[in-house]
């Protein structure tokens, strides 16, 4: 293959220099053309140039011959003058009627005069013209000369390089007549283990004869059901189809999917913000109430993902049963139904929702601070909220009528399939169209709304975030359109797959055979059952060891039931632990919150015993001066009232410290016990950490790891490409060798073919020859 690879290069290459061959050796001849053309003119110039000299040099004579006269009158003048003087008598006595010498002599002098300047003039213009156009010519050949080295340079640059080449090929070529005659032989080899091959296909042929022939009396004799014959019957049979056109057609189904969910988005998105709209204009809830019709359209607001999340996960499950080993068409595909069924209830859904869009549109209307203009655009946003359910609703009727093919009483031909996907593409277009309409009209309306000075900057946030879902909803109706106007062929055109036996000529002409929806199922479960006989019986068990293996089964379900019920047990009992430890949490919050506020009063209390104290302490340094500055005849009853005194507050001092000393152990004791509970909970907080932090690492890790398969995946794409590409420019390659092989083998043939019949015809020659010498030579015996 590299070889004739290279041949078919070279054989391209030479190709192209032969045909610039002829091309340069035109040009190299224009040129030469041209170049001799220049010499022609050239000498042209030369030859103009040497008359015009040769006049120059004729007038320079003329000129010179013509001073000469000149100065010979002049010289005859002065004679003339001098003889006039020395005889007037003569002159008188001459007639007066003859004129003088002089006047003639003048009078031809003044031609002459005139004569030489004219000549003068016509030589100085020739002069000039001539040097004008001998400038011109040398020009002209210089750039004639330079454009002819130009060329003549690229001649023997091409000469050598076609030199080149012709050496390259005439080598290639004995090369390929050496090929030549190697393929010669090999086609000889070929044409003997054809005809081996011919005799073998002939006894095949004979053998699968008899075999046909005993087929087909077993079919006669003992096939009592063909189920071909029916119509009905012939559509459960498995259909031969195109498998690109399933991948193709399982590709577009995912496209239409992404599609699908990201209407189901942007609608949701719609949905939710026009709720949260709803709730802060015209009443936000806290200076004026609610209205009934609006807090029911809240309510159904709220609920659109129960009605739009089914029309995605419906679709979504029908792209994961197309297989690529199965024909799916419209009559096949029975998971379009759930689809065609959720679309239905998101269509209902939107009617219901209807009437309260519009009431709640006129409420905004009924407000003071409604102007007239704003209530025109509301008006319009009414009337596109009123057109875009209408199309939504005509889109369901399309929906339901594809979705209807693959029904127990669908009796639509496929004929019509393309008329419905047409007017399919032209609602989707419409839908669009009303989702502009509704963008635009908002738009303009929420521009006058918030020039109001009642527009609050939460109000403005929700209508800019209501303008970013209209916007997504418009670009997600106009892809959807354009995938399906692009798209719109496929869909339209028949599945290219054939049914078995003698209905399908019937079909073909009334509306194409009919394939049965249960064919995938019945497809999947003949598929189960091969693999299952294709599959390795299982050891044989004993009845004893069977009996054995069904009593532990019993016993290990019951123990599974017994063991199920004990783990739901034990997770109610963990939910309950669970509320009850947050219960616990809270209450700890809470005594912590209390034993701070304990804390601050039992501080403010040492303060006040502290003061206390010093205060005891002062008074009893006061009595005790007292008691010293009194006379000595009191000395007994003041001592024993000093220590009457002193015991008192001693004893007040004992009560205040023994309280004191109560309330710092229970203090203590709870401080004791709330700093283990709070050193548990940080522990099991740190445990729960290094779990999260575990966790954390291991979801890192397995997303780098899917990224890495995902990058694998793709490059594995990219390859599986190439490799296609290269594939596919291997066997178009191969094509090419093989049919030019197939060319050189029939012209071989053919040759050989001729030089058979050539020497056929010598032989014949030959042997008419030979015998015209036998007779000849037998006639000169009979004569000797």
């Amino acid at each position: 293959m590299a070889d004739a690879q290279k041949y078919q290069k070279l054989a391209t290459e030479y190709a192209k220099l032969k045909a610039q061959i002829p091309v340069l050796k035109k040009a190299y001849l224009e040129e030469q053309a041209v170049c001799n053309e220049l010499k022609e003119k050239l000498k042209e110039c030369e030859q103009s140039i040497r008359k015009y000299e040769q006049e120059v040099d004729s007038l320079t004579f003329r000129n010179q011959q013509l001073s000469t006269r000149v100065l010979f009158l002049q010289e005859e003048l002065d004679q003339a003058e001098t003889s006039k003087k020395k005889s007037k008598h003569k002159h008188d006595a001459s007639p007066v009627n003859l004129p003088s010498p002089t006047s003639v002599y003048n009078e031809e002098l003044m031609n002459k005069i005139q004569e030489n300047e004219m000549l003068h003039k016509q030589v100085a213009e020739s002069n000039m013209q001539y040097q004008r156009r001998l400038e011109e010519l040398e020009k002209s050949v210089k750039d004639y000369e330079g454009k002819f080295s130009h060329h003549q340079e690229v001649l023997d640059s091409t000469i050598q390089k076609d030199k080149a080449q012709i050496d390259k090929l005439q080598e290639e070529k004995a090369m390929l007549e050496i090929k030549c005659q190697s393929l010669e032989k090999e086609t000889k080899s070929c044409r003997s283990r054809a005809d081996i091959a011919e005799n073998q296909l002939k006894t095949v042929q004979c053998h699968l004869q008899k075999q046909l022939e005993q087929a087909n009396k077993i079919i006669t004799d003992k096939l009592p059901f063909i189920d071909t014959k029916n119509r009905d019957l012939n559509g459960l049979n498995l259909p031969t189809h195109d498998r690109r056109h399933q991948l193709q057609a399982r590709e577009l189904v995912s496209q239409a999917t992404n599609h699908t969910a990201e209407l189901v988005q942007a609608l949701s998105n719609f949905y939710t913000y026009s709720e949260q709209r709803s709730k802060i204009y015209p009443a936000d809830g806290t200076h004026e109430p609610y209205s009934p019709v609006n807090i029911q359209y809240c309510k159904y607001l709220h609920e659109n993902m129960t009605y739009l999340r089914p029309v995605e996960q419906s679709l979504k499950h029908f792209l994961s049963t197309l297989n690529e080993d199965s024909l799916t068409t419209l009559e096949t595909a029975t998971e379009l139904q759930p689809f065609a069924v959720n679309f239905k209830k998101m269509v209902a859904y939107m009617n219901k929702l209807l009437p309260y869009q519009l009431s709640s549109l006129e409420e905004e209307c009924a407000v003071s601070s409604c102007s007239a203009s704003l209530e025109s655009k509301n008006m319009d946003l009414h009337a596109s909220l009123k057109h875009l359910t209408a199309v939504f609703n005509k889109l369901d009727t399309y929906v339901g009528l594809l979705a209807a093919q693959s029904g127990k009483t669908c009796s639509h031909p496929q004929k019509n399939h393309a008329h419905f996907f047409s007017h399919m593409c032209q609602a989707l277009k419409d839908l669009n169209n009303a989702v502009r309409e509704v963008s635009k009209h908002y738009n303009a309306k929420v521009s006058l709304e918030h020039q109001l000075p009642t527009a609050t900057q939460r109000l403005k946030t929700t209508d800019e975030c209501v303008v970013s879902s209209l916007i997504s909803l418009v670009t997600c109706t106009g892809k959807f359109n354009a995938f399906l106007s692009g798209n719109l062929e496929f869909f339209s055109q028949s599945a290219g797959y054939r049914t078995r036996g003698s209905s399908i000529g019937i079909d073909s002409v009334s509306e194409g055979p009919r394939s049965n929806p249960a064919i995938v199922c019945y497809r999947q479960k003949a598929a189960g059952y091969l693999s299952s006989l294709a599959s390795t019986a299982p050891d044989s068990v004993p009845h004893q060891v069977a009996v054995q293996n069904r009593q532990t089964l019993l016993s290990s379900a019951e123990s599974k039931e017994g063991l199920s019920k004990q783990l739901a047990n034990f997770q109610e009992r963990v939910g309950k632990l669970e509320q009850e430890k947050e219960h616990w949490m809270l209450e700890l919050q809470l005594l912590q919150i209390k034993y701070d506020n304990e804390i601050q009063k039992v501080k403010k209390l040492e303060k006040e015993i502290s003061l206390k104290q010093k205060l005891a302490i002062d008074s009893i340094e006061d009595n005790m001066s007292d008691t010293v500055r009194e006379s000595k005849d009191r000395t007994a009853s003041s001592n024993s009232g000093k220590l009457l005194i002193t015991s008192a507050l001693l004893g007040q001092l004992d009560q205040v410290t023994s309280g004191a000393s109560d309330s710092e152990t229970r203090e203590t004791l709870i401080k004791n016990h709330f700093s283990k509970r709070v050193n548990e909970m940080m522990l099991q907080h740190q445990q729960l950490d290094s779990k999260c932090v575990a966790f954390h690492s291991e979801v890192r890790a397995l997303h780098k790891q899917l990224q890495i398969a995902n990058k694998v995946k793709t490059q594995a794409e990219v390859e599986l490409k190439t490799t296609s590409q290269s594939l596919a420019q291997l066997k178009d390659e191969l094509q090419t060798t093989t049919k030019s092989y197939e060319g050189q083998l029939s012209m071989m043939s053919e040759h050989l073919a001729g030089m058979n019949e050539k020497l056929t015809q010598q032989k014949d020659e030959i042997d008419d020859l030979r015998s015209q010498l036998s007779v000849a030579k037998s006639g000169k015996k009979s004569r000797k």
